[in-house]
């Protein structure tokens, strides 16, 4: 790959870290508003977010807005891909070797990514046409890799702020490339990911 990935990361980190915090506060809300409004948001399931760390967009609003049926999940470190386990606020964490918050339970007991029916995704960068740059672990991808050869559930969603948006992004091997990415104002749908019948922007 001839694209500086590791510089470009940087960049924008810092981009997303000098957001001030009302202007984090408000991009979380309408974040959770897009997530909610897509097409193939499921009816019932497992719908996986992340504890947001290193100005990462927040997803505790789209939690408290779940739709009933749908059960909220964090991820567990287990071996070299993550597992899933439900979490409300006020259920005990424990904090694994990144420094990151995770659900108290054994993560071979965890789901894995083939049950949830949904999975909300941190990103570091995307560009127009839907591609996400995660932070250089792989984590997502290794634990995504199924949809590579077959067809959601479980539906990947990128989230992210506006201002990580980046110019084409070279595709590594690798890459699982979400349904949808959704910032604080867009929604960007990987063609054919959907029917879609409520208010998006295709990609």
């Amino acid at each position: 790959m001839t694209q500086d990935r590791a510089s470009l990361r940087r960049q924008l980190r810092q981009r997303r870290r000098e957001l001030p915090a009302a202007a984090r506060i408000a991009a979380a809300e309408a974040l959770a508003g897009r997530i909610l409004a897509l097409s193939f948001l499921p009816r019932e399931g497992y719908v996986a977010g992340y504890w947001a760390m290193d100005g990462e967009i927040g997803l505790h609003v789209l939690q408290l807005r779940l739709p009933p049926g749908l059960v909220y999940c964090l991820p567990l470190l287990h071996g070299d891909v993550l597992r899933f386990a439900p979490w409300r606020a006020g259920d005990p964490l424990v904090t694994n070797r990144f420094g990151i918050p995770e659900p108290d339970v054994e993560p071979a007991s965890g789901l894995r990514a083939e049950e949830l029916a949904l999975a909300v995704m941190p990103l570091v960068g995307f560009d127009g046409a839907g591609q996400r740059l995660g932070m250089g672990g792989g984590w997502y991808d290794r634990s995504f890799a199924i949809r590579t050869t077959r067809a959601a559930p479980p539906w990947l969603v990128g989230a992210g702020f506006d201002v990580q948006q980046s110019d084409a992004l070279e595709a590594a091997d690798w890459d699982v490339v979400p349904d949808a990415i959704c910032t604080e104002t867009r929604t960007l749908l990987r063609p054919g990911a959907s029917m879609p019948h409520r208010e998006t922007e295709p990609a």
